[in-house]
């Protein structure tokens, strides 16, 4: 199912931007609505931060991007409690925007690859804290 949506968010979102979706989590942040955040890099290799909220007209999909943000304006990940299973997380900008990944596991995933983005294209000092860095970086073994 994630690989379809991908698959549509890349078509009707992201292709008509120039931009190439590295990754996407749900969020919960409405009962009615969907929402997605997703990890994109521009023909310029700017890396990107979007919320998008998916809904439905009739049968038709429909996207629309709520916030944007440059992954340079980043300036920490802080996943509230290391040592356990929860899908909480802080992105802090400017201001701070408290989100509730779908699950656990996806919290991970999008933490991941905005710190394998910013190691190859930005290579600044982003925090990433209160995760297990096990399974945050890339050189380890699981």
């Amino acid at each position: 199912m994630s690989s379809l949506v991908k698959e549509d968010l890349e078509k009707r979102l992201f292709k008509p931007l120039a931009q190439n979706l590295c990754e996407f989590i749900e969020i919960e942040v409405s009962v009615q609505d969907r929402y997605y955040l997703c990890v994109s890099v521009t023909k310029t290799d700017e890396v990107k931060i979007s919320m998008v909220k998916h809904y439905r007209v009739g049968l038709d999909e429909k996207y629309e991007v709520t916030k944007r943000w440059s992954l340079n304006d980043l300036r920490m990940i802080d996943g509230k409690e290391a040592d356990t299973d929860n899908p909480f997380f802080d992105l802090h900008f400017k201001k701070v925007y408290s989100l509730e990944a779908y699950s656990c596991a996806s919290k991970y995933s999008f933490a991941r690859t905005v710190s394998r983005l910013n190691h190859v294209y930005l290579k600044k000092d982003l925090h990433i804290v209160n995760f297990d860095s096990t399974y945050i970086n890339d050189d380890s073994i699981w």
